[in-house]
C-alpha cells in the first residue's frame, strides 16, 4: 500500500524556449545516458548472487526507479507546456518573459525575469509567473507602483525598466 500524497498544485503551463531546452536536455541525459549506465551496473550486480544483501544491486534498482519517475514527469510536463517564444506587441507592458528592473523605497534596484514555474531560480534572477511579485507585475507599465506582501511586511516597488531581450543577462540585486 502506498502512502497518500496530495495532488501537486500545477503551475502555469508557460515556459521560455531556454527553459524548454533545459528540460529536454535533462530528459535526454536521463533516458539516453544515465539509465543505460545504471541498467548495466544493476545487471552486473545481479550476477553476484544474493540480491538481498547486494548494496550495488539495491542502490541501482532504487536509482532506476528515481530515473524512471523523473522521466515520466518530464515527458508529461513537456507535453503540457506552451513555449512562449515571441515578444509581445506592446513592449511597454510587463508580460511573460520580460526582464523587469524594480526600484524599492530606499533606491535599491532588483532585476528579475518572469518565467515559467519549471525555470524558477532566484539566484539567476528568474521568478515564476505564479509568484506574488510576478502576478503584481503582469500588465503594469514603466513607473507603475506595485505592492507585494512578504514576511517582512508590505513592500512597494516602482518599475524602472522593462525589456524583452537577452535571456541570459545577469540579475541585479541591491544588497
Amino acid at each position: 500500500m502506498s502512502r497518500y500524497r496530495p495532488p501537486r498544485r500545477r503551475g502555469s503551463a508557460y515556459i521560455t524556449p531556454e527553459g524548454e531546452a533545459v528540460l529536454r536536455r535533462e530528459l535526454h541525459q536521463l533516458w539516453k545516458v544515465e539509465r543505460p549506465q545504471v541498467t548495466q551496473s544493476v545487471h552486473e550486480a545481479a550476477k553476484n548472487g544474493d540480491r538481498s544483501e547486494n548494496g550495488d544491486y539495491i542502490y541501482g534498482k532504487r536509482r532506476l526507479r528515481e530515473i524512471d519517475s523523473r522521466v515520466r514527469f518530464l515527458s508529461k510536463r513537456l507535453e503540457e507546456l506552451k513555449v512562449v517564444d515571441r515578444i509581445p506587441d506592446d513592449t511597454d507592458k510587463v508580460y511573460f518573459g520580460a526582464w523587469v528592473t524594480l526600484e524599492d523605497e530606499d533606491g535599491g534596484e532588483r532585476r528579475w525575469r518572469i518565467v515559467g514555474p519549471d525555470e524558477f531560480d532566484l539566484a539567476r534572477g528568474l521568478i515564476s509567473v505564479d509568484s506574488p511579485v510576478a502576478r503584481a507585475l503582469l500588465g503594469k507599465r514603466l513607473d507603475d507602483e506595485i505592492q507585494v506582501r512578504s514576511p517582512q511586511g508590505e513592500q512597494r516597488y516602482w518599475i524602472a525598466e522593462i525589456r524583452y531581450s537577452g535571456p541570459l543577462e545577469e540579475p541585479l540585486h541591491a544588497d
